[in-house]
């Protein structure tokens, strides 16, 4: 391939050439997925191509319909992927394989470079054009913008530079529209040129791409080697389970199985077909605040968007295809945002999606079990999102709580202890940290259960007036706590309770202003105190504190007054400020907070400690 200028050298962005490397020089279990990713992008360039032809017929003015073609060439030891979609000019070339415009990039290299076998990681990262590199020498791409009259050569051995070149003669002549990808192939990859191992490979990931894939041998006329039917249209009693694994693996890009199919047609006002999957792994953006859904919309099997929010955030983690017989083809980007039509297929597919989780909770537990494992925190944020659909979310929720099960909110409310009127609830930053938590032990004397919540979006969402099967959810971190009407599980002999009025203002007036109150603990049963928050949660507080959203307000002290330490307060009057400071201390580093002035906390705990020792 020659080209009729001379080629200009580029550098590749640091991520990519650094990730080339990798490509290159790392051995993988399983290199087949290159074939799927380059055929996956020629599928992406397809529906571009009749995305922007609606409104610029011209783009395809030769009637020929885009098509995918796979020519091996033993002789030359080279594999072509070529499509005759929308193609790309210079600039495009540069962008496209030049840099990636992803966030996450790094995030990919940290894990490939963790990962034994990366291979699993490509499709995750959107990185799939370079995964080429593991089977071959040397890349030769040439493309063609539609309506365009020059063709571009881009170059590259996976080295730290590329090259690109206007097309020669001949090459230009050839590719009319759309890419040619021209794979030089290693040593250990001629198994690639053989027409049965590029067929086993597109049975595998690609049968379902829409558009006809033709292999072209080199003897012998060519043939097509997919279906190229939108699965998503036809009948659910044709399709097996495996038809509906290797359509979620080319529709979604994945390589893990769908935790979960929804599969069906919606007929009446409005007629659409829906095919979604829910992924059993969860993807390496999930929590990104740029990430979007990744539905794809198409209008009578044209392709429209992948971005148009077919789904609210919290099933941002949904795969999957709406296809619509009733939206105008010619229904621009901007259009989406309002379309009354839009907006109810968005609110009854939300509406079936959530109705699916209800009935796996229910039917098959296990399954669900693998979705909410991988996306439970995401769709808690539906529980702050959706009111209208809060119930049904709380119903399907899973939590770990007190007795050490993920359990539901049915199971908590079944086996709730006598003349409990609330669900209890605990926010904090780990299960670990929140078991050994001060303010669960008045709870545990009396066998109530209490929730563990340990993701951050657990503070918002708990913040709203919740309720479920009429009890309400109650923090153990704010407000009051009254568990006197609930039985002890607990018979063992109290410590006689130091004098409540004396002891409070004691600590009151050793702490001032450190605190908004000081009041004695319904809580507590053997620890000497805890903090609480008077309004909001103290892990809501915490968050917004870190997103510069608002500061902490003083907390209330609880203290036991049952506990030695505290009884001792009053009696001892030298000490008081010192053990008052050391109570509200220890229940800020209980809380994972730091004192307000480490040194004078330790300073202070020394001498009690020698204090001690002295009488001793």
């Amino acid at each position: 391939m020659t080209t009729t200028t001379a080629p200009e050298s580029q550098p590749f962005q640091a991520e990519v050439a650094e990730l080339l490397q990798l490509m290159v020089h790392s051995v993988y279990s399983e290199t087949d997925i290159f074939l799927r990713e380059l055929i996956s992008n020629a599928s992406d360039a397809c529906d571009k191509l009749r995305y922007e032809a609606i409104a610029a017929p011209d783009l395809i003015a030769d009637g020929a319909p885009p098509k995918i073609w796979i020519r091996p060439d033993k002789k030359a030891n080279t594999l072509s992927v070529i499509d005759s979609g929308i193609g790309m000019d210079r600039q495009e070339l540069i962008d496209n394989l030049g840099t990636i415009a992803r966030s996450g990039t790094k995030s990919f290299l940290e894990r490939l470079t963790e990962a034994k076998d990366g291979t699993n990681l490509i499709g995750q990262f959107g990185v799939g054009f370079y995964a080429a590199f593991m089977v071959a020498e040397k890349i030769v791409v040439i493309s063609r913008r539609a309506g365009s009259d020059q063709a571009w050569t881009w170059t590259s051995s996976g080295g730290s530079a590329f090259e690109i070149a206007q097309a020669s003669e001949e090459d230009a002549k050839r590719v009319t529209r759309g890419t040619e990808i021209a794979l030089l192939l290693k040593k250990d990859a001629a198994k690639y040129l053989e027409t049965y191992e590029i067929e086993r490979i597109v049975r595998a990931y690609s049968d379902n791409i829409q558009f006809p894939i033709e292999l072209v041998p080199e003897e012998g006329e060519p043939r097509q080697i997919n279906s190229a039917s939108a699965l998503w249209q036809r009948s659910k009693s044709e399709l097996s389970a495996e038809d509906y694994k290797e359509a979620y693996k080319s529709i979604a890009g994945a390589f893990d199985e769908p935790a979960m199919t929804l599969h069906y047609r919606a007929e009446g006002r409005q007629s659409y077909a829906v095919l979604l999957f829910a992924p059993s792994t969860k993807p390496f953006d999930l929590f990104e605040p740029a990430r979007k859904g990744r539905v794809k919309l198409y209008v009578r099997r044209v392709f429209i968007a992948d971005d148009a929010d077919l789904l609210p955030a919290y099933l941002r983690f949904i795969r999957g295809v709406i296809d619509s017989e009733d939206l105008p083809l010619n229904i621009s980007r901007e259009m989406l945002q309002n379309n009354p039509q839009l907006t109810q297929i968005r609110n009854a597919v939300t509406g079936r999606v959530v109705g699916e989780f209800e009935r796996l909770a229910d039917k098959e537990p296990e399954a669900f079990a693998k979705i909410w494992d991988a996306f439970g925190p995401v769709l808690k944020e539906g529980l702050w999102e959706d009111y209208e659909r809060r119930e049904k979310l709380l119903g399907i929720a899973r939590f770990t709580t007190t007795t050490g099960e993920n359990r539901s909110l049915k199971q908590y409310v079944e086996a709730i202890r006598p003349n409990q009127t609330d669900i209890y609830y605990l926010t904090g930053d780990s299960i670990e940290r929140l078991k050994s938590n001060p303010k669960l032990e008045a709870a545990k004397a009396r066998g109530v259960e209490v929730l563990l919540l340990t993701d951050p979006v657990d503070a918002f969402w708990t913040s709203a007036p919740i309720d479920f099967g009429g009890k309400p959810l109650k923090s153990l971190s704010q407000g009051d706590v009254d568990f006197s009407l609930i039985p002890s599980i607990d018979e063992k002999e109290d410590e006689p309770a130091a004098d409540e009025a004396t002891t409070i203002a004691a600590i009151k007036e050793a702490l001032g202003e450190r605190v908004a109150d000081v009041r004695a603990s319904q809580r507590l049963t053997s620890s000497a105190s805890c903090l609480v928050g008077g309004g909001r949660d103290r892990m809501l507080e915490r968050l917004l504190a870190q997103q510069n959203r608002g500061a902490m307000t003083k907390p209330i002290l609880e203290v036991n007054l049952r506990h030695p330490l505290v009884a001792a307060i009053a009696r001892k009057k030298d000490a008081a400020k010192d053990l008052s400071l050391l109570l509200l201390e220890q229940a800020q580093i209980l809380e994972g907070e730091l004192p307000e002035d480490p040194a004078a906390f330790a300073s202070r705990l020394n001498q009690l400690v020698l204090r001690g020792l002295a009488k001793g």
